[in-house]
């Protein structure tokens, strides 16, 4: 998968960009604030319709403007795509493929995967378990469009749900609906666990020796699948799934009614993070907490290769500069191979990497 060619307008800092870029390596340095994070985020929102940063799409658009767009020129699985996202106040986006307007951005999976690592990413590891269900969300999201369906379904079940145990004191009628809420969610919720718990084997298959590699032999990380206790085996279908999600539901009803909190179900998942057998959570330093999340970063884009039988496009947004010379030289020799883009404050930290093209960019302008 390569990105061919970017086009901007009014995205975040850019009033319009036009550029092409190299099928390998594309270094993109310059002073703080010129853009290099934008660039990266606006590759990475073709990919899945969806940013790192930004929580609604409004915040994408250039101040005082009332739209935006990325449209990017893609090669994948052999033929050439036309990607379009047309951002508005006030109003949903717009998706667009070769000029056919999407029903929905699970239609976008499988023709741009990208694998985006950035400073916040260490919240990957230290933050709450939040972080982590949106790093599985956003990895199994382009690479299954019914998890992305599912996901998208459930998260507005929630929604509901959460809405009818907060009002019920108010109008006590509306218990009348938690059953079928119940039941609805339950389905789309065995769909979520069970390709969770199948993207999580695969990154155990991977993750822990990447980062053996990276920290020279010396860190053993660990990886645990957390979800609702009445369920053994995540891996098993969906259907063995949905009486077990109904009986741990069952289980707290009365808990959810009287906290007014919808308290059972996969919005609670998490992925357990260990180095040597202790919580990377609480007990890991800086250094420890960087190598693990881009080992987990690293896993995925060789779970996406192997996959779809192409390498994912790479953003590595300032991460080098994190590193010491022996773990620079690591991650450089590991991305060899498809489309990698790299941010940095300096063009010497192209050195060691075969081909590219380095971008200068000031001002919001590529040079």
């Amino acid at each position: 998968m390569i990105v061919e060619r970017l086009e901007l307008g009014s995205f975040r800092s850019y009033a319009h960009l036009e550029a092409e870029f190299d099928p390998r390596v594309n270094l993109i340095y310059g002073d703080n604030a010129q853009g290099k994070t934008n660039l990266l985020e606006s590759i990475a929102y073709l990919s899945a319709a969806r940013s790192h940063r930004a929580r609604y799409d409004r915040e994408m658009i250039m101040l005082d403007m009332g739209s935006a767009f990325v449209k990017g020129g893609i090669l994948s699985r052999g033929r050439d795509f036309v990607l379009e996202a047309r951002l508005f106040r006030g109003r949903g986006r717009q998706l667009y493929s070769n000029g056919v307007k999407l029903k929905s951005a699970g239609e976008l999976a499988g023709i741009l995967d990208t694998v985006l690592f950035c400073p916040e990413d260490l919240s990957l590891i230290r933050a709450g378990a939040a972080e982590r269900r949106k790093f599985l969300n956003g990895a199994i999201c382009q690479l299954r469009p019914r998890y992305a369906q599912a996901l998208a379904e459930h998260d507005r079940l929630y929604d509901h749900k959460t809405r009818i145990l907060r009002d019920w004191p108010e109008d006590p009628s509306l218990l009348q609906l938690l059953d079928d809420f119940d039941l609805r969610m339950a389905q789309t919720g065995s769909i979520l666990i069970h390709y969770r718990a199948h993207f999580i084997k695969r990154l155990r298959e991977r993750a822990p020796a990447i980062h053996r590699e990276f920290s020279g032999g010396r860190e053993e990380l660990g990886l645990e699948y957390e979800t609702v206790s009445t369920v053994e085996d995540p891996l098993a279908p969906p259907r063995e799934l949905l009486p077990l999600l109904l009986e741990h539901q069952e289980k707290h009803r009365k808990a959810e009614i009287d906290s007014r909190q919808c308290l059972s179900g996969p919005h609670k998942d998490d992925l357990a993070v260990t180095i040597g057998g202790r919580s990377a959570k609480t007990y890991a330093s800086q250094g420890q907490t960087r190598t693990a999340a881009l080992s987990l970063k690293l896993a995925q884009r060789e779970i996406f290769q192997e996959e779809t039988g192409e390498w994912p496009v790479l953003l590595l947004d300032d991460v080098l500069s994190e590193l010491d010379p022996r773990r620079q030289a690591f991650v450089l020799n590991r991305i060899r191979g498809g489309q990698v883009f790299i941010t940095c404050c300096e063009e010497e930290k192209l050195e060691g990497l075969e081909g590219g093209r380095a971008f200068h960019i000031h001002d919001g302008r590529l040079a």
